[in-house]
């Protein structure tokens, strides 16, 4: 297969006469992680910070090792002149560079290679057509979205998530405008302008597009122009730059942007861009990165994406984007009944203000049975639910781009993603220690139900941050079972391992490491994740 793929690459080369022009491409490698066991040792730490410094560790030494051979061969060739711009992705055990098509065709004889994707640039920022009547934005202090989601009443007890740190990954952020101004992530010297840009590799993310400017305000932005804009507007925004002025980037360039937010102390990511019609390697590697994520305890929280409109060109299964497509960290108990593995991702649809659906908002579900995932069966098997949670993304106003004092109004599942990861920080402020497992259940039990049943189109229902903040402040999480509970194992009605599999049904004779057990109380099925040790 992966000598199939190879001879792919040099064919499209061909056909395109630059046989002899460097290329960048993505190496996937063989060697996997144990993922239980890793987590089972994360257990052991007392704070997430400390969980996540671990995991980072661990999968930053598992890479440089498994890649050993091949990096020292891809810097010999880097000496005569035949690879460039190599760089590690710790977090999916991947490898990119740019090399010529000789170099592509020494690596089909590797036995370590999984294997070898071109990296191709994607529209990843998306317009959705805007609908709807435009609100005179002149009379309002705080702008409507953030009303209908009950922004507002945390704040009065005094929640504005001051303290949490939250990434934007996305066009670039105009960090002079004065409502984030005065809350922004602080690098120090090495990162004076307060994140990254990996589409320009520099120290500056300013934005020259407009998107992600707009997409920060949704998060945090506190009014000091006329609007408050933001779920949590004390929230401190870490800013980083992934796509260009046009909105187009690479797999590559959204992952490392994943990897830097995790490495420099970020506590949610909240990523309006996504992959559509992604090639299976380009999501086994997001999938693999959102599950690292997972793994050392960040949630992110991403767009389904606004293609529903579009499905003579992205149909269901594939239309949501990815990583949108990836699964949550929590399965409800309506995808218990096809579940399967788990990682980072909280996926966001679109309403207007009337709660109800966006005509553009992409629908699930999806399914990674054509992936070396091989779950969530689709047709037969109803497929992995996507989108779990919606928000407002219709006709929203945020920060302007340019006049660092105004305001100007977008659309789509990019609106509604920050308005979500805003009432993240909240709940995060509120309540510093909640798993992803736990944000995402809070989440979903929390919000305005839209359906009887989660739905291919709005998840469980549109948000509610009052709700989501009180839940939050009493959430006491079942994170260990040391010995036999009776009335709880009679509860039991399954236990599935970290990878999604059914495993035995009784917890005493399960080897120690992580699992998800799927319980009953009353009249309703929950599911906790817990440790054995």
């Amino acid at each position: 297969m992966k000598r199939f793929i190879l001879s792919l690459i040099l064919f499209s080369l061909c056909l395109a006469g630059i046989a002899n022009e460097p290329v960048e491409v993505m190496v996937l490698m063989k060697a996997r992680y144990d993922r239980t066991e890793l987590c089972r040792r994360a257990e052991f730490y007392q704070t997430k910070a400390a969980r996540r410094d671990y995991v980072v560790r661990e999968l930053k030494a598992f890479a440089e090792t498994s890649q050993h051979d091949l990096m020292v061969t891809l810097k010999d060739l880097e000496q005569q002149g035949l690879v460039s711009n190599i760089h590690c992705i710790w977090s999916a055990n991947a490898v990119s560079f740019t090399a010529t098509d000789e170099v592509i065709q020494m690596l089909a004889d590797r036995a370590d290679i999984e294997s070898v994707t071109p990296v191709e640039k994607h529209q990843c920022i998306h317009e959705a057509e805007t609908t709807g009547e435009v609100t005179d934005i002149s009379r309002y202090t705080i702008a409507p979205n953030i009303s209908q989601v009950n922004a507002p009443q945390v704040w009065a007890q005094g929640n504005e998530g001051q303290g949490v740190v939250v990434a934007v990954i996305d066009s670039g952020v105009n960090y002079n405008h004065a409502d984030i101004a005065d809350h922004l992530w602080d690098g120090g010297e090495e990162y004076p302008h307060h994140g990254w840009d990996f589409a320009n590799d520099d120290d500056d993310p300013m934005d020259d597009l407009g998107h992600g400017t707009h997409c920060a305000g949704i998060v945090c932005g506190d009014g000091t122009a006329g609007l408050r804009t933001g779920a949590a507007p004390e929230a401190t925004l870490m800013c980083i730059k992934s796509s260009d002025n046009e909105g187009h980037t690479t797999l590559v360039n959204m992952v490392k942007g994943m990897e830097f937010a995790v490495e420099h102390g970020c506590d949610l990511i909240s990523m309006s861009m996504g992959i559509a019609q992604a090639e299976v390697s380009e999501r086994d590697l997001l999938r693999h990165t959102c599950e690292a994520l997972l793994d050392a305890g960040i949630v992110g929280v991403f767009p389904a994406g606004n293609e529903h409109n579009l499905q003579h060109l992205c149909p269901i299964p594939l239309n949501v984007r990815v990583p949108g497509s990836c699964p949550p960290p929590y399965l409800d108990h309506d995808q218990m009944v096809n579940p399967g593995g788990l990682s980072c991702v909280i996926c966001v649809g679109s309403v207007d203000e009337n709660d109800t659906v966006a005509s553009s908002s992409s629908e699930g579900p999806v399914t990674w049975q054509d992936t070396e995932f091989g779950d969530y069966a689709y047709n037969p098997g109803i497929g992995l639910i996507r989108p779990d949670v919606c928000a407002p993304g219709v006709i929203i106003w945020s920060l302007h781009y340019q006049h660092l004092n105004d305001y100007d109004f977008m659309s789509g599942t990019s609106q509604a993603t920050p308005c979500v990861a805003g009432i993240v920080a909240l709940m995060l402020h509120e309540n510093p220690e909640l798993t992803p497992a736990a944000i995402c259940q809070i989440l979903e039990e929390t919000s305005l139900k839209l359906t009887p049943t989660k739905s291919n189109r709005t998840g469980v229902g549109r948000v509610d941050a009052l709700a989501a903040v009180t839940a939050a402040a009493e959430w006491d999480d079942v994170g260990e079972i040391f010995h036999t509970d009776n009335e709880f194992q009679a509860s039991i009605q399954q236990i599935f391992d970290i990878s999604g599999r059914i495993v035995d049904s009784d917890y005493d004779k399960l080897s120690p490491g992580i699992y998800l057990i799927q319980y009953r109380q009353g009249n309703q099925l929950k599911a906790k994740k817990i440790l054995i040790r």
